[in-house]
């Protein structure tokens, strides 16, 4: 599989659906999410495990439902993740906490 998903050759027929999902964020006050995050969310999370061929209706579907809740939570523990990645043990959580 390498770096490409098997979801990949759908992206662009599903573009509509996720400019859509990209409005809601907007107007819930989060304009900085773009559509390819919220492609790496669905990616990451939704269809980690999906077994056999994606439908083109089952990838709208996903994209339309998907909360924005749902979605603040992932990123919010990505950037955790990505945050600590540059700590070197206990001593860097003391001088990143004073």
């Amino acid at each position: 599989m390498g770096n490409s998903h098997q979801f990949d050759e759908f992206k662009q027929s599903v573009m509509p659906a996720l400019q859509s999902k990209r409005e809601e964020f907007v107007l819930y006050g989060y304009g900085e999410v773009k559509e390819q995050d919220i492609w790496h969310y669905l990616q990451k999370k939704k269809w980690k495990k999906h077994q056999g061929s994606p439908l083109l209706h089952n990838i709208v579907n996903d994209i339309l439902r998907l909360n924005v809740s749902e979605y603040i939570h992932f990123a919010t523990i990505e950037a955790f993740k990505a945050s600590s990645n540059g700590l070197n043990g206990p001593d860097s959580y003391k001088d990143l906490l004073g």
